[in-house]
């Protein structure tokens, strides 16, 4: 690991002004990404700002307005926390198993969202975007865990937190404050997808940092649902998944978010699965078209085609979870139920 300078402040102030204008600095929370990042010498920071000790952005609130949950919370508090639990329940799933256990007692929300991505290229140091000699190294080589939608571009990495796209399901916002004060967007405008190697997958400026996340009480009549495809039942990084949000008129869908995971560079809002669903009621044959409709865009890269599948079964399960049934594996296999 290279030399870096070290601080650790105790106001959002003091941290802010000791970020540049670059990104030369770093922030510091739960560390257990960023870390590995340094050790494996991809990311080299000169300073690096540690906010573990900065107070007030920990708590987790419940009001009548919805859900506050500051930037350093950790995972595991978040996942056990009764007022997720009770008015969120398909979150505080989401959060219990984005990580294992030990992982979720050192990882923060702020620091979930900003994760970098586990591309193999990226994390063995050929950049974001994968390049060499003007060239991607991910269209033609190992692409098997990369992106089915959204790749069209340069970016073929996939995004990897699995809560984001249940929070912009639950039209979360993110708060973030710079020099210039606060500034609050929707959690869903957060992902970008990079089109040269000097940006960033995040709409976060060098000299920003997370504070909150908010997420808005839900409305009556509201169902959630969520789904996530794994090589293996241990803890390991998905291959897709499937958050579904329904606001519902007896059984019929009146509307829908649809938001799959590791499926393209950031987490991927599919209109056209809310499209196959609203007006119509919840039934199998209508999760399955809108499973079909989720991927319809796809264009798999030449050896990731079988994630087309995964997404669509996911897609499919997440719906039939909002309706307390459950389905059969041949899904995945054979292509639907």
């Amino acid at each position: 690991m290279r030399s870096f300078e070290y601080l650790s402040p105790t106001a959002k102030e003091q941290a802010i002004g000791l970020l540049g204008n670059n990104w030369d600095s770093e922030v510091l929370a739960g560390g257990t990404d960023l870390l590995a990042l340094m050790k494996d010498d991809v990311v080299t920071p000169k300073r690096l700002v540690n906010i573990k000790h900065v107070t007030g952005m920990d708590p987790i609130t419940h009001t009548s307005k919805g859900l506050r949950i500051g930037a350093l919370a950790k995972l595991q508090d978040i996942a056990d926390n009764a007022d997720v639990q009770r008015h969120f329940s398909t979150l505080a799933v989401v959060v219990d198993e984005a990580a294992s256990p030990q992982i979720r007692h050192m990882a923060t929300m702020g620091g979930n969202l900003c994760q970098r991505p586990r591309c193999w290229y990226f994390r063995n140091g050929y950049g974001l975007l994968a390049t060499k000699d003007g060239k991607s190294l991910v269209t033609d080589g190992d692409n098997r865990y990369h992106a089915i939608l959204g790749n069209d571009g340069p970016a073929k990495f996939v995004s990897p937190s699995t809560i984001a796209p249940m929070l912009i399901a639950l039209g979360a916002k993110v708060r973030l404050q710079g020099p210039n004060g606060p500034r609050e967007l929707d959690l869903e405008k957060f992902y970008v997808v990079p089109q040269n190697d000097g940006e960033r997958e995040h709409d976060l400026k060098p000299n920003e940092i997370v504070t909150e996340i908010f997420v808005p009480t839900m409305a009556a009549a509201t169902r959630t649902g969520y789904y996530e495809v794994r090589q293996k039942a241990a803890f390991d990084w998905p291959l897709a998944t499937a958050s579904v949000v329904l606001q519902m008129d007896g059984n019929v869908v009146k509307s829908a978010r649809v938001v799959m995971g590791h499926v393209a560079p950031k987490p991927w809002v599919s209109q056209e699965a809310a499209d196959a669903l609203v007006g119509k009621p919840l039934s199998e044959s209508t999760a399955d078209a809108a499973g079909k409709a989720a991927v319809g865009g796809a264009r798999p890269l030449s050896r990731n085609a079988y994630k087309v599948q995964l997404a669509r079964v996911a897609v499919k399960r997440a719906l039939m979870n909002t309706a307390g049934h459950s389905l059969m594996s041949s899904d995945v296999t054979k292509g639907g139920a």
